[in-house]
């Protein structure tokens, strides 16, 4: 397929880039930022201007929407939700236009209530936890799944729409076992995270997957960052919240399951396994 990937120079876009392309999709990679491309495979465009959007995705069969802000707090929130928001709308309207078979975006696991100083209503947390967007970030994110339920509904191009977690590179986990020593701070997620070729694996399967209508999934890893039993973790941390169902040693607090039965998710990565974190 002729694939446009915006954010294609960010964390998870060069790996989706390269992940998709070794397949031998046309792809596209579009971003503020050059992502290094050859001629003709990046292009440089402001997608918060919906003309821009229009002639960057001229031509695509399925869009990969990855593109935005990456994080609360790294803009002031007016311009994180202004941006994020009004790109996403651009992407999506301009995806439809030009008639696209598919579009995956990112949303973000922020929408479940990031970070949780306030505890989660229960334990493993997953896409039925009522959102609760707690900075601009989130809140465009969560804005992103209502525009995408709504694309798809009057259109019917489906929509695959990803809670992304905490995304990891294999160098990345040599930070992980200066964790395990104090269970309080990663508690604003969980625990959890997701290896970056994990993410490409997700937005591959979201190309592809029988899907109709809007559907929006949690991508995060098998496991947890910690080395403790998962269970341990949430009583000691937040000893209120209710488990639905048991949760096995490590097992991610951030349910995949609907992930592993919508797409055919299944983690191939985890920062246990000393093999992920050589250098690719």
């Amino acid at each position: 397929m002729r694939i446009v990937v915006t954010g294609g120079s960010g964390k998870a876009g060069r790996w989706v880039l390269r992940d998709l392309r070794a397949r031998g999709h046309d792809v596209l990679g579009v971003d503020l930022v050059h992502d290094g491309g050859a001629p003709g495979q990046s292009l440089q465009a402001d997608l918060a201007d919906l003309g821009q959007a229009r002639e960057a995705l001229a031509g695509a069969e399925a869009v990969v929407h990855l593109g935005a802000i990456p994080a609360p707090l790294i803009r002031p929130e007016g311009d994180t939700f202004r941006n994020n928001a009004m790109s996403t709308y651009n992407v999506f309207a301009a995806a439809v236009d030009a008639g696209v078979r598919r579009v995956v975006w990112a949303s973000s696991e922020t929408v479940l209530g990031l970070p949780f100083d306030e505890p989660p209503a229960f334990a493993p947390i997953d896409e039925s936890h009522p959102p609760r967007p707690e900075s601009s970030y989130a809140l465009s994110k969560l804005t992103g799944e209502t525009m995408a339920e709504q694309f798809a509904r009057r259109t019917g191009v489906p929509f695959v729409g990803m809670r992304i977690s905490n995304i990891m590179e294999p160098h990345d986990y040599e930070r992980f076992d200066t964790w395990q020593d104090d269970p309080m701070v990663r508690k604003w997620n969980l625990w959890g995270y997701v290896d970056a070729r994990d993410v490409a694996q997700a937005v591959r399967l979201g190309l592809e997957a029988d899907v109709r209508g809007s559907l929006v999934c949690i991508v995060a890893a098998a496991d947890t960052c910690m080395r403790r039993p998962s269970e341990e973790l949430l009583a000691e941390v937040f000893p209120g919240v209710p488990l639905r169902r048991p949760v096995p040693g490590t097992e991610t607090l951030l349910a995949i399951d609907r992930a592993r039965a919508e797409l055919g998710y299944a983690p191939e990565f985890s920062w246990t396994d000393p093999a992920a974190r050589r250098p690719v």
